[in-house]
């Protein structure tokens, strides 16, 4: 299941496939014994999705679609609700919680869109690395050289992979630090992290509250942009008509281009040259603010207080079953007094305002999404590699968590070689320019470098 959504989607109307066929392929990889689905998927739906895919199909036979992703088997992070399901989010810690009284809006809305979930999928224990490991449910494998074990990216770790394997068409997400677009670079693909109030986060275990927000993984930008659509509950498919030429991209050289290893260099530095050639006005420029974010957040900021008050009592509870990584991370946040927190939101609010000022002459932000290639899973083996690798992966995508912006990443590696992702990014409520500037920026990638 290599295609776009919008293929699929052609295909289904055509006839050369049916909803059932493209389940049942779905499953079928995500079952198989020599594959990674007992790693991305923490519930298969098996017969559950099979019946959604015999109801669209039927649909279709009548002439009726809901929607663009109308029979498409599509996965969802395992922090969203289900009616009458417990909300794992990647942990053993909640075996004993009440489940689900309703369905989470995201997922209300998927379904009555036609949408086949196909099942939930592993990720980060409560979504709080980039790295993607997770010592109770194993850990997906990044599908490039994947005999070498390297990290999918996190935390929506098996929704990458579910999408790269073909055990689903697209797959919803969450992203606080980064964890839709990591995870799409390092795998190569495409993901759309939107203004955070675009879609309603009711439902979703939270990370933390100022900082979340949910968006898909696809193959392309107009499958996030179709997905986006219907998450938003707006019915509205913001992907526009962009022209290369003339555009201005600001390449941020404050910090964003720190610790990018040969490959993820030569891949953005001949992006940059691709977008050049096409027209665009590349400028670098200083963001000293960016700089100031680690500072800002040297207590864990609001990630990790805001993820103390919801862990507070399962921790109390039931602590030794959590991921020791996760949880002195999230227990950080019992030191924060009432005083810092309001430090970083005052904090915060300057420097959004300070950072939008500096960007507001350019169309888009462009930096390398992560600046380095996915490691091996034996490499972050000890505390020390992981903190240190964890904190470079989410730091640039946590620039636009922390600016409330939007951002795609796509790939800009050839084929063949490892996942290196671009990151086009804006200030919030810009999402429709974003969208349409990455599908520019998509097609004058991939007719240099190959689909």
């Amino acid at each position: 299941m290599s295609q776009t959504l919008i293929e699929l989607q052609d295909a289904l109307a055509a006839g050369r496939t049916t909803s059932v066929a493209l389940t049942e392929d779905a499953l079928a990889r995500a079952q198989a014994s020599d594959g990674e689905g007992a790693r991305v998927f923490t519930r298969l739906y098996g017969e559950r999705a099979l019946e959604a895919a015999r109801a669209s199909d039927a649909l279709r036979q009548a002439g009726f679609a809901r929607s663009a992703v109308e029979g498409l088997p599509i996965s969802i992070k395992d922090l969203f609700d289900v009616a009458g399901e417990v909300t794992l989010a990647g942990s053993v810690a909640l075996d004993d919680a009440p489940p689900a009284r309703a369905n989470a809006p995201v997922v209300e809305r998927l379904i009555a869109a036609g949408a086949v979930i196909v099942g939930r999928t592993n990720m980060t224990e409560f979504a709080f690395s980039g790295l993607g490991l997770n010592p109770h449910f194993g850990t997906p494998l990044n599908p490039f050289d994947r005999a070498a074990k390297r990290i999918p990216g996190g935390s929506s770790s098996g929704a990458a992979v579910s999408v790269s394997d073909g055990m689903a068409a697209a797959a919803i997400g969450t992203d606080t630090g980064g964890s839709v677009r990591i995870p799409a670079a390092l795998c190569g693909l495409t993901g759309f992290k939107p203004t955070a109030r675009r879609v309603p986060r009711d439902g979703a275990l939270p990370l933390s509250t100022s900082l979340d927000s949910i968006g898909p993984i696809g193959r392309s930008v107009a499958c996030c942009a179709l997905l986006d659509a219907i998450l938003s509950g707006t019915g509205e498919n913001l992907l526009g008509a962009a022209s290369l030429a003339g555009l201005r991209l600001a390449v941020p050289k404050t910090v964003a281009l720190d610790g990018m290893d040969m490959t993820v260099t030569a891949s953005f530095t001949a992006a940059l040259a691709i977008l050049s050639k096409a027209g665009a006005q590349i400028s670098e420029i200083t963001i000293p603010e960016f700089a100031q974010l680690g500072a800002i957040n040297a207590k864990g900021g609001l990630a990790a207080a805001e993820a103390w008050h919801w862990h507070r009592e399962p921790i109390a509870r039931a602590g030794d079953r959590y991921d020791p990584r996760v949880r002195v991370r999230i227990e950080r946040g019992r030191e924060i007094s009432a005083a810092d927190y309001i430090d970083v939101v005052t904090a915060r609010a300057a420097w959004i305002g300070a950072v939008e000022a500096r960007i507001a002459p350019f169309d888009a932000l462009v930096m390398p999404t992560v600046p380095v290639v996915a490691p091996r899973i034996d490499k972050l083996a000890e505390d020390t590699a992981f903190g240190a690798t964890n904190l470079l992966i989410l730091r640039n995508p946590t620039f636009i968590n922390f600016l409330d912006g939007c951002a795609l990443s796509l790939p800009c590696h050839h084929p063949g070689e490892a996942p290196v992702g671009l990151m086009i990014a804006g200030s919030a409520g810009r999402d429709g320019a974003i969208l349409s500037i990455g599908r520019a920026v998509e097609q004058a990638l991939r007719a240099a470098t190959g689909p």
